[in-house]
């Protein structure tokens, strides 16, 4: 099996390719994080680092496994990968009781946001600022053209919209954030605070929900169906951060761009 990932999405595909008797390829950029290709090597992937971001890395694999007659997996573009995640959404449900305000989730590809909504149907996505991308195409209404991914938060350097992510998300009905640099590490340095390493996409959904300090008007309410108390839930998708990113960022978060 080959796919393209910034770490997280090729550390699922190689555990579960270890699982199902089959290898893993995955392709990363060349300046992926080093925790996360650990993790690759541990997970027995077969790596190969090249491209300047994730999608050239991503032209390569495809290309890699069109001429080698291998099934290439595309985070994003694949179906069932929606009805995966379909069940993040559905624990939420069972551990609360009942529906909550809303839930926040960092976008990357778009496949988490589209399986949670499937499962619990509120939802807010959150983009980096540098990789606005999903934000543009939702607001375009199609995939549109972004020159940048420039994101410490690798999780969500997306520079291309894949048109049926786009057109699922589209269907979520989902409120949109984007958060910059800098709100991004000081959410690190928050959960650093309370004993928990996070990465940057993971912090993105504090950020958010700091950055509007979650003041929902009426209109707001009515239109996404929030329900006036109850809770508001975070993802929190992963804590593979490089030793001195995570460092940086719980010491000098102002250092990064607003």
């Amino acid at each position: 099996m080959v796919t393209a990932s910034t770490g997280n999405h090729g550390a699922a595909t190689a555990w579960a390719a270890e699982r199902t008797g089959m290898r893993a390829v995955v392709f990363v950029p060349a300046d992926a994080s080093e925790t996360k290709l650990a993790l690759l090597e541990e997970l027995g992937a077969e790596l190969r680092r090249v491209g300047s971001d994730l999608d050239e890395s991503k032209d390569l694999a495809r290309e890699h496994a069109a001429a080698n007659d291998l099934p290439f997996f595309e985070d994003g573009a694949e179906p069932a990968q929606f009805d995966g995640y379909e069940a993040i959404g559905l624990e939420i449900l069972r551990q609360l009781g009942e529906p909550p305000a809303t839930v926040i989730v960092p976008i990357g590809n778009g496949a988490l946001i589209i399986g949670v909504a499937r499962g619990i149907g509120r939802v807010t996505g959150v983009v980096a600022k540098e990789a606005p991308v999903m934000a543009l195409s939702i607001e375009a209404g199609r995939p549109v053209d972004c020159d940048r991914s420039a994101t410490f938060a690798d999780g969500m350097a997306v520079r291309v919209a894949i048109p049926l992510a786009v057109e699922e998300l589209r269907g979520t009905n989902a409120r949109m954030f984007m958060v910059s640099e800098r709100e991004i590490a000081r959410a690190v340095k928050d959960y650093a605070a309370a004993g928990i390493r996070v990465e940057g996409a993971a912090a993105s959904a504090l950020a958010a929900f700091r950055k509007t300090g979650w003041a929902i008007d009426a209109t707001t309410r009515e239109r996404f169906r929030m329900p006036e108390h109850d809770p508001t839930v975070l993802i929190v998708t992963g804590r593979n951060i490089d030793d001195e990113l995570h460092r940086r960022c719980v010491e000098e978060p102002d250092s990064f761009p607003d």
